[in-house]
């Protein structure tokens, strides 16, 4: 029997926000920012409403740090942000990572550097969310494109905090975030939502001393530096995402096997580029879209089948110099690379379908 549709005008935010309480979030906290503030208000609503915890912090280093407490005494734990915000949260997110406390943090992107402009999106945090962490350890990052993708990749990112025990963004974009459009909340994806499976960090205030230290420490939690055992503590760190890359891979693919150039794209771009296919494709022209809805770890494997015998890849998003287009560069070896740029305003698909 069909399920019976459900249509409502939802955004991207709102969206993330359902993904989250699928999840089993029961924490928030933030602290308003453009155009974050949505996930704010709608969380501390919803929460509050069924005797969940949604705190207003002072700032966004307070916010994260309440999210890691909330999460290291057991329980999902989700916080959102914009640019300005996520920098100062970084000190706090790498200490999340150190001491493998499961989060996610919700990055909506808008126009940088520095407080930039609020109301007017761009693709340009990819790099800022991905290498925030001192030491190359892969940070696993997230992006939607559509208000049903924001559903099921919140879910996703939820699920992989916990399996993994680390920090995870999901990383959108102003006008993924806050574009009302019509969903069918009676057709959303059934995600399974997974649960934590290691043990529990030990009670603070117990019977036992608690450490939980973002310095470098052996598996006792003893702060060591240059010891075998704290080297593969940290080696640790990286190792358990690097094990599970291929299984992180999330891509959508429109494929022509004949298609001597594939377009790839993420968030809102992701919709240009795949509308500038179906025009190529009419006008007679052989090409393959690839939507990336995971950026970190770049899903290399799963790019190369997908690009197969292409010789050109057209990276379009909406940023200075194509920030992804770089990190490709080392996961596409001998394939011609080239970039559909745009600062201050969506990319239209009739950039995309000129550059083709």
């Amino acid at each position: 029997m069909t399920a019976r549709a459900d249509i409502r005008l939802r955004s991207g935010n709102q969206m993330v926000v359902e993904g989250a309480l699928r999840a089993g979030c029961r924490f928030f906290s933030g602290y308003p920012i453009t155009p974050a503030s949505e996930i704010y208000r709608e969380m501390t609503q919803r929460l509050q409403a069924r005797g969940d915890v949604a705190v207003g912090a002072p700032d966004e280093i307070s916010a994260l740090c309440y999210c890691i407490g909330a999460s290291q005494r057991g329980v999902k734990a989700l916080t959102a942000t914009s640019g300005p915000g996520w920098a100062l949260m970084i000190e706090a997110f790498q200490y999340a990572l150190m001491t493998e406390t499961p989060l996610v943090v919700a990055l909506v992107q808008r126009l940088g550097p520095s407080t930039g402009g609020a109301t007017q999106s761009a693709q340009g945090d990819v790099l800022l969310a991905e290498c925030a962490v001192s030491g190359g350890y892969t940070v696993p990052v997230f992006a939607p494109s559509t208000p049903g993708e924001c559903f099921a990749l919140t879910v996703q990112a939820f699920n992989w905090a916990e399996a993994l025990r680390t920090p995870v963004v999901l990383l959108s974009d102003k006008d993924v975030a806050m574009t009302y459009e019509a969903v069918d909340l009676g057709a959303l994806p059934d995600v399974p939502v997974w649960t934590r499976q290691s043990p529990p960090f030990a009670p603070v205030g117990g019977p036992r001393k608690v450490t939980l230290t973002g310095s470098a420490h052996n598996k006792d939690g003893w702060l060591r530096k240059n010891d075998p055992e704290t080297l593969d503590v940290l080696r640790q760190l990286e190792a358990k995402v690097a094990a599970r890359a291929a299984e992180l891979a999330l891509l959508t693919e429109d494929l022509d096997a004949g298609a001597g150039t594939v377009v790839v794209s993420y968030g809102v771009t992701a919709r240009a580029a795949r509308e500038a296919v179906r025009a190529a494709r009419a006008a007679g022209r052989r090409v393959s879209f690839v939507g990336l809805q995971t950026l970190f770890p770049v899903p290399a494997d799963a790019l190369r089948a997908a690009v197969g015998g292409a010789r050109r890849v057209v990276v379009a998003e909406e940023n200075l110099g194509g920030l992804y287009r770089r990190v490709l560069a080392g996961a596409l070896p001998g394939v011609e690379l080239c970039g559909v740029n745009k600062l201050g305003g969506m990319i239209r698909p009739a950039e995309i379908l000129e550059a083709l």
